[in-house]
């Protein structure tokens, strides 16, 4: 059977098993543009509806039942409604919702942030880490006074900020210098060019949305080679790579930016940003300070949010826990390479610990030019063959480990990886 054979097969197998789902897709269409208010959950022929979940369980209307791999695209790193962060906000409900002032938990949660992100010497909340990477970048601006910002070629910094290819019509018109990753040569030719009116460079040390290529470390510290030479300010997006250590990708490199952008799971699985790092650059928004930046946002140190960081990070993330799970993600990817090795699959998984996306080629994958010749294909058959036993990840490949899959998990989902054969599928 041919791979596009295959694929018209497992979506008509997938979509029999889901009438409900179907019908649910049917009603959201009349409401929703697409049946969906987030693009990245619509897949084809659509995608399963979740009745409820629990621990690294989902349970669709249909009845099927899901070991979740995706964790919510690195949100759900606690997994689902766990038990210290809903006894948390439970508490906190009882104390006011909207509360139009100040309040304790955000000054807790500001001080376990600082004390773990070393460069980060103040903080200030948002609701996601696209508002971080916004207000970060609207600080360095403003910080250098310079207008130019260096991104890369496959780079995501929230639905606003994104590079994965041509020019994206939502993304805010900053002045943007778009470089290649893991190649500092190609930086430096922009810093020769444009170095007078560089204000920053925006780097996630591992490309998350783009594939799960991580940089190097020669990549990423000639970076803070070049910002401190020519005075541009060094953002790392640490929205889904904060999750690797305690102290974040940073702490594992040794590499401290001036700022850094955080979100996903720290408040976890409320809503949640923040962005933070150098004081004299954080002091912009203070006006006793001078400042004259705003920051403003309604939720931004919403009770709930708030009250769950303060849980994650005292009752939940410890040292350990993270090890574990960042341990649990590396043997899992190098065993499924060596599963589509041995197989002879022209397949490759990249990441770093926790995060890793399959793709449709053979690697070793360092940069946005190596996905060229995928074939996304495979990736989908891949999907729904795991789906068909029971294990939920992303349609493009993507994995995100929650700190709830266990070893026994991993064996069974190695299984199934062993036993993928797209032209049986």
């Amino acid at each position: 059977m041919n791979l596009d054979d295959a694929i018209a097969v497992a979506r008509h197998t997938y979509a029999d098993k889901r009438p409900r789902s179907r019908d649910w897709l049917d009603r959201a269409r009349t409401v929703q543009p697409g049946g969906n208010t987030r693009s990245v959950l619509d897949f084809a022929p659509f995608p399963f509806r979740v009745a409820d979940a629990k621990g690294r369980e989902l349970h669709d209307v249909d009845g099927h039942r899901y070991i979740d791999l995706l964790g919510n695209y690195t949100a759900g790193l606690l997994g689902h409604s766990p038990g210290p962060v809903v006894d948390a906000v439970r508490a906190a409900l009882d104390n006011g919702l909207a509360l139009g002032s100040v309040h304790v938990n955000e000054v807790r949660f500001a001080e376990l942030l600082v004390e773990r992100f070393e460069a980060m010497q103040q903080v200030r909340f948002t609701n996601s880490g696209t508002e971080a990477n916004l207000l970060a970048l609207a600080a360095a601006t403003h910080h250098t006074e310079r207008s130019k910002i260096v991104v890369f070629v496959n780079g995501y910094h929230g639905g606003v900020l994104t590079f994965g290819g041509g020019d994206n019509p939502v993304n805010v018109p900053h002045d943007w210098v778009i470089c290649h990753y893991n190649d500092l040569a190609d930086v430096s030719s922009a810093f020769d060019e444009h170095g007078a009116d560089i204000a920053a460079v925006l780097v996630e040390p591992m490309q998350g949305s783009g594939g799960c290529i991580a940089g190097t470390v020669p990549f990423l510290s000639g970076l803070r080679d070049l910002c401190d030479t020519h005075g541009s300010l060094l953002i790392f997006d640490e929205v889904m790579t904060s999750r690797f250590s305690t102290g974040g990708a940073q702490g594992l490199l040794g590499i401290r930016p001036d700022l850094t952008t955080l979100g996903k799971y720290l408040a976890g699985g409320l809503t949640f940003g923040a962005f933070g790092g150098r004081a004299d650059v954080m002091r912009h928004f203070d006006p006793a300070a001078g400042g004259l930046l705003g920051h403003a946002g309604t939720f931004n140190n919403n009770v709930l949010s708030m009250a769950a960081g303060v849980a994650t990070l005292t009752e939940v993330l410890t040292e350990d826990v993270l090890r574990a799970t960042h341990q649990r993600g590396d043997r899992l990817r190098m065993a499924m390479n060596q599963a589509f090795e041995v197989n002879g699959l022209a397949m490759h998984v990249s990441g770093v610990g926790s995060l890793m996306t399959v793709h449709g080629t053979a690697g070793p994958i360092t940069s946005a030019s190596d996905l060229v010749t995928s074939d996304d294909r495979l990736k989908e058959l891949f999907f729904f063959h795991c789906l068909d036993a029971g294990f939920y990840l992303a349609r493009r490949g993507f994995i995100a480990l929650s700190i709830e899959i266990t070893d026994g998990d991993i064996d069974a989902f190695l299984d199934i990886v062993e036993r993928f054969d797209p032209q049986s599928s």
